[in-house]
């Protein structure tokens, strides 16, 4: 393991708080005195199938104590998901079924390997304990925590000031997870800034049945594509990580240079002095930005879909932003209509190039829709058949469709 003080400066860093810092540095001495690891856990609510760049923060984190010697507990919160975590909802949220619950977790399964050693990372799931916890247990341990400081919890405390409903299943959710780190035996705990409560739990839950309460590091919310919103994908500006390559990588390409930088500090694993590096190369003039985000594209592209896949998308994305060309691979769609024209917006989501006309309509409005070049404004335009259209979705999406009757 390294010394103290550089495993701390490795794990502060892109940290929004940590609690406490004395603690962590406590418990570091102790793991290097006896050669034991720190028991490092981080749990996750399988409530959605489709992951984004703002979900891996946290598993950048934890792979980085993982590179530092210490051990990995990945809680996949198959129990907590079924009763929905309140937190910063305004009013209660409806549970998850157990097929909803097992089909999400097989994907966070899947994200696991793409970051992490799998050999070396203990994978959980907490319905193993609390599915055998007794109603009597189940008492007991809501006896460990009182009403009042349940209450102060921000998005509680507001619903409850405004007369709005709080089912009692949701102040488990606080105390079942902060039960998980009591059964783990966690050192350390991480979570988003939203989390903070439900880790604070989990301290005071490990002194009630005589344990070394556990230290709290909170990430921060990553930010979207916009630069001002949390990532998300109803708002449109995530990266998916299960994206194509070159997807991703023209996402990435079209951040902030000011974002660009929070990106690397959260989501990179070059060390801290080549970041400092890099940001007073920016500084001075002697790093352009391009390359700076090329080069992060890359990494990223290469975590989830290999090295090779990461060159080609540079490759791609030079060819058409810089030289102005047309990628090499090009999909290819074909459709069937009755008559002898379509209109745009009903080909767009007849060809899968669109999810919905809805969605179409509004790529149009926007100008994110080319057609053999030209840039469409009209949500009435009628395309032939007998024709093939070469379409132009967005900045980095190209496709052909041919039209048949």
């Amino acid at each position: 393991m390294m010394d103290i003080a550089a495993q701390l400066s490795i794990i502060k860093r892109g940290a929004a708080e940590l609690i406490s810092e004395e603690e962590l540095l406590r418990k570091f001495k102790k793991s290097l005195k006896t050669g034991r690891p720190l028991r490092i856990k981080a749990g996750f609510d399988p409530t959605a199938p489709d992951l984004h760049l703002g979900h891996t923060v946290l598993i950048q984190k934890i792979r980085q104590f993982q590179e530092l010697g210490h051990h990995i507990i990945f809680l996949i919160g198959d129990f907590t998901g079924m009763i929905g975590d309140p937190t910063g909802k305004s009013e209660t949220r409806k549970p998850l079924t157990k097929e909803d619950v097992a089909r999400n977790a097989e994907t966070y399964k899947a994200q696991i390997s793409k970051m992490l050693d799998e050999k070396k990372t203990e994978v959980v799931f907490n319905s193993s304990w609390m599915n055998n916890l007794s109603v009597s247990d189940l008492i007991i341990l809501a006896s460990k925590y009182t009403v009042a400081r349940m209450l102060e919890r921000d998005d509680f405390k507001k619903r409850y000031s405004g007369n709005r409903p709080i089912a009692i299943h949701e102040f488990l959710y606080p105390l079942i997870q902060g039960y998980d780190s009591v059964v783990l035996n966690a050192d350390v705990e991480l979570g988003g800034t939203d989390q903070k409560f439900n880790l604070l739990v989990g301290r005071e839950l490990q002194r009630e049945f005589g344990q070394e309460p556990q230290v709290v590091i909170t990430m921060p919310l990553l930010e979207g594509l916009d630069g001002t919103n949390k990532m998300s994908k109803s708002l449109g500006n995530y990266v998916g990580i299960t994206e194509p390559p070159g997807e991703i990588f023209g996402k990435i390409m079209s951040v902030s240079d000011e974002l660009m930088l929070r990106y690397y500090e959260l989501l990179s694993s070059i060390s801290n002095t080549e970041i400092e590096a890099l940001k007073d190369g920016l500084k001075k003039g002697t790093a352009h930005p391009k390359d700076a985000k090329s080069n992060l594209a890359k990494e990223i592209v290469a975590r989830f879909h290999g090295k090779d896949a990461a060159v080609k998308a540079a490759s791609e994305f030079d060819r058409v932003f810089k030289s102005k060309g047309l990628p090499e691979a090009i999909e290819e769609r074909a459709i069937t209509i009755q008559t002898e024209e379509i209109g745009i917006v009903d080909l767009l989501k007849t060809a899968r190039l669109t999810p919905s006309t809805s969605e179409a309509r509004r790529l149009i409005q926007q100008g994110g829709i080319n057609v053999d070049g030209e840039r469409i404004s009209d949500i009435n335009l009628k395309l032939s058949a007998g024709k093939t259209y070469l379409f132009q979705i967005g900045k980095r999406r190209f496709a052909r469709v041919g039209i048949k009757r």
